[in-house]
């Protein structure tokens, strides 16, 4: 039902004023702001008047309590109905205090940890005025030639959906209108974005109705499911149809199957884009399909202000359609509480005492120790601090650590590798820094002033990656293996005959031929966020054990994507027990599987699993039944296992996935503990989608696995009766 309030407001509205609260722009339009005024290039070519701009519903990319203080001022002076901005940022994996990317925070497997950072993120962006965040991300990603998979939590359907809603309730809370450090969150990108074709950014996406429900949509649905306010729409068709004029998918599929029933945003300029996807003749086309397919929010083009007014004269549009529209963004305006308190959370003087504070430092630095995944170690970590080091590479010395979307993060105060580790270790002196090369360049000096530094040194450490821009959003690449000069520097720190360390700063899973091979032990930081440097010291001198698990599964090559541990067996399944030698599913040239799979990643102790036990060999819509398993730290040192449990039907209506993650739980143990490890496996999680699309279970086989990855695991077998 509708508020009075928000009622009372549409019928004040002119038409004009109504489109024009449809509009979302940047920053510069706006009276107040920094650059107000300052429009130039694509943003002049949109043609908006003053009047729009007075009118307008939202603002994207404002942040800082000052400023939007007094932009919303200046907007509510201007508004002939005193309404005030909706205001939207991207605060991805945090404001100011930057967490790991969110590929990275789901190889953490801490989803409590999860919330707390999206939490401390709403809290830094609401005391500087945001209002809405773009995130969470929560498309399916399976090829790491998409820049983007960075901005998500893996290949998994079950784990991102566990992600997305802890997300969600980290950035909400339970009550935004009195919540006011919390922000709305606008689940992303619908839908199933992750699936680009050929990894390239903005691409086509074809696929079908069984698969996008069975494994896209999952993550989405979560999000949803807790709470989240506001989804925004992919720039890829589906079906053919770009998402943004998708009828079936928004009207259909969100807003009547889903019952979704909050605002629906277009991503940056993706209405216009419909023309030149060539579902549009041009903007008024454009304007047209993108309001009926249910798009609320227009951001940064000007389809629905040139046309809409002209649609609905002609009787093309109903008016209906546009007032539904505004209603939707008036009613989180009032969730907000942003019409009796139009500058809500934000406060200058709270601002610089909360946001970047220590508190939220030092979380950032815990989940930064969770997130990184020991790829390698032959005893070479942890490092003793006694050790002269030779800390080497494009990374050493780095503070292009945030990785992409960190806006508002400063690479000036990131804590950087080589004053961590020289802070750690024993004497400041015995960690020699050099740069040994750039990104993709190198120099014959520098190699020669690494080679120094390594000559004198007990061990090397090299820092390689990427730079920032080299994945996200418009960072694609169709090499994802280290750049040349890089593998350079390691062949030649290799050939001085010295135990060597590789440290990893990437957005995506990468092809780590001469790496994984060359070096002694390989640590996957990510980009680790502004305490990464502190982070990974504590990591590589043993004062925190690596727990960290793969969530996206790294390829031998390029030419093996996409690579998944959750794909299907075929007719002709490889290694099957009578399976010919040739005519079977394989390459000839690479294995079928990852170099290193989903839930994947290493400890500096060991841990031994027990065999499954099963309370018993069947269960039933009424009865679960419970496995349990014995898991002992074998090692010397206290460490987290994530324990994985895997479930098989073994044959289904239609064809089903070799494993499908299904529960996890992460134990403590110390030295020689052990600890029996239960999960509950009731009828609910063996459901999946029919050929008909229908949801059920079937009766019949299954397997079950449990073990310390998706490919280590021990089996056992059940029935659905």
């Amino acid at each position: 039902m509708r508020s009075r309030l928000v009622t009372e407001y549409l019928n004040k509205m002119t038409l004009e004023e109504k489109t024009a609260q449809l509009l979302q722009l940047a920053v510069p339009f706006f009276k107040g702001a920094k650059d107000s005024g300052q429009i130039t290039g694509p943003m002049k070519s949109l043609g908006i008047t003053e009047a729009q701009v007075d009118n307008a519903g939202s603002v994207l990319g404002l942040a800082g309590a000052e400023e939007v203080l007094a932009v919303q001022q200046a907007h509510l002076e201007n508004n002939r109905l005193g309404i005030p901005l909706l205001i939207m940022a991207d605060i991805v994996h945090g404001f100011k205090t930057i967490f790991p990317v969110p590929l990275a925070i789901g190889c953490s497997w801490d989803l409590e940890l999860a919330r707390k950072s999206a939490e401390i993120a709403a809290r830094e962006a609401a005391v500087s005025g945001v209002h809405v965040t773009f995130a969470p991300m929560v498309d399916l990603v399976r090829d790491p030639r998409w820049g983007r998979v960075m901005e998500s939590t893996g290949e998994d359907p079950c784990l991102n959906s566990l992600f997305a809603k802890a997300f969600v309730q980290g950035f909400q809370g339970d009550d935004l209108r009195n919540e006011t450090d919390r922000v709305a969150a606008c689940v992303k990108h619908f839908a199933a974005y992750g699936l680009a074709e050929g990894g390239r950014d903005y691409n086509t996406v074809d696929l079908s109705e069984l698969k996008l429900r069975e494994s896209y949509l999952p993550g989405y649905k979560a999000a949803l499911d807790a709470g989240a306010e506001m989804v925004m729409t992919s720039f890829n068709t589906l079906d053919g149809i770009p998402a943004t004029g998708n009828r079936k998918l928004m009207r259909q599929l969100l807003r009547e199957e889903w019952g979704f029933n909050g605002v629906l945003i277009s991503d940056w300029g993706a209405v216009k884009e419909l023309i030149p996807h060539g579902v549009a003749e041009d903007e008024r086309e454009a304007a047209l399909k993108a309001l009926q397919a249910g798009v609320d929010i227009e951001m940064m083009t000007s389809c629905y202000v040139h046309y809409l007014p002209q649609l609905v004269a002609e009787g093309l549009i109903e008016e209906k359609l546009i007032d539904e529209a505004v209603l939707r963004i008036l009613e989180l305006k009032e969730k907000l509480g942003l019409f009796e308190r139009p500058a809500r959370g934000a406060d200058p003087e709270l601002e610089r005492k909360l946001v970047y504070s220590s508190e939220h430092r030092a979380v950032s630095r815990e989940l930064a120790a969770k997130s990184c995944v020991l790829l390698k170690n032959d005893g070479l970590l942890p490092l003793d601090r006694q050790q002269r080091v030779a800390l080497i590479g494009p990374f050493a010395d780095s503070g292009d650590i945030l990785g992409p979307w960190s806006w508002t993060g400063s690479q000036e105060t990131a804590a950087r590798l080589g004053a961590a580790m020289q802070a750690a270790s024993a004497d400041a002196a015995s960690v020699t820094i050099a740069a040994g090369c750039g990104i993709d360049t190198f120099e014959e000096a520098l190699a020669q002033e690494a080679a120094a530094a390594a000559e004198a040194a007990d061990v090397i450490v090299l820092a390689l990656g990427e730079a920032s821009e080299m994945s996200g959003e418009a960072g694609s690449r169709g090499d994802i293996r280290l750049p040349q000069a890089q593998l350079e520097l390691l062949k030649r720190m290799k050939q001085l005959g010295k135990p060597l360390a590789v440290v990893l700063f990437n957005g995506r899973p990468l092809d780590l031929s001469g790496v994984l091979d060359e070096a002694g032990a390989v640590l996957e930081a990510w980009f680790p966020g502004s305490e990464g440097g502190l982070a990974i010291a504590d990591l590589l001198y043993g004062a925190v054990n690596p727990s960290g698990k793969l969530t996206m599964s790294f390829p031998y090559s390029t030419g093996q994507i996409p690579v998944y541990y959750n794909h299907f067996n075929t007719g002709r399944p490889q290694g099957a027990p009578d399976a010919q030698i040739r005519y079977v599913s394989q390459y000839l040239d690479l294995p079928n599987e990852a170099l290193l799979p989903f839930g994947y990643g290493l400890s500096y102790t060991t841990f031994a699993y027990g065999k499954p036990e099963l309370s018993s060999n069947s269960l039933t819509s009424q009865q679960p039944l419970q496995v349990s398993v014995t898991v002992t730290n074998t090692g010397s040192m206290a460490g987290t296992e994530t324990v994985q449990l895997y479930i098989r039907d073994m044959a289904g209506e239609v064809v089903r996935p070799l494993k499908e993650l299904k529960a996890f739980q992460q134990v403590e143990l110390a030295p020689g503990e052990s600890r029996e490890v239960s999960f509950e496996i009731d009828e609910s999680m063996l459901r999946y989608h029919h050929s008909d699309l229908s949801f059920r279970s079937d009766p019949g086989a299954f397997k079950l696995f449990i073990g310390t990855s998706s490919r280590d695991v021990q089996e056992a077998d059940f029935r659905l009766l």
